[in-house]
């Protein structure tokens, strides 16, 4: 069966979630937005490319910082109303330069920072 972008189910800004893991480790490194051109650029290309809902344009993972995202699988889940998009990440995930964007945990009710950036 081809897949078409067009059959995911978008919010009423044309956006889709989309979760980055690594393939290797599984960890969870970020969320981001797509919109159904993003992921046809991120499968035709395979640098994996969001949508920036603050500057309104494409963005693809890296493209200024050098901490790519290479597409290994993309995955839809059940409702088809979010993806998962399995990477190879070079460098941070996160624009404050750690690994993964959910360095925050909640414990006893408190916040704690779980990892510090990556030197």
């Amino acid at each position: 069966m081809t897949f078409d972008p067009a059959s995911l189910q978008f919010n009423d800004a044309g956006l889709i979630p989309a979760i980055a893991q690594d393939a290797q480790t599984h960890e969870v490194l970020m969320l981001a937005w797509m919109n159904a051109e993003s992921i046809a650029r991120t499968l035709e290309t395979g640098k994996v490319t969001y949508w920036s809902r603050s500057r309104q344009a494409f963005w693809v993972k890296g493209e200024t910082s050098g901490n790519v995202q290479e597409l290994v699988e993309m995955r839809l889940d059940c409702d088809s109303d979010c993806l998962l998009v399995m990477v190879n990440q070079s460098g941070p995930a996160c624009h404050t330069g750690r690994r993964s964007c959910f360095y925050t945990g909640i414990q006893d009710g408190q916040e704690v920072e779980l990892m510090k950036p990556m030197d």
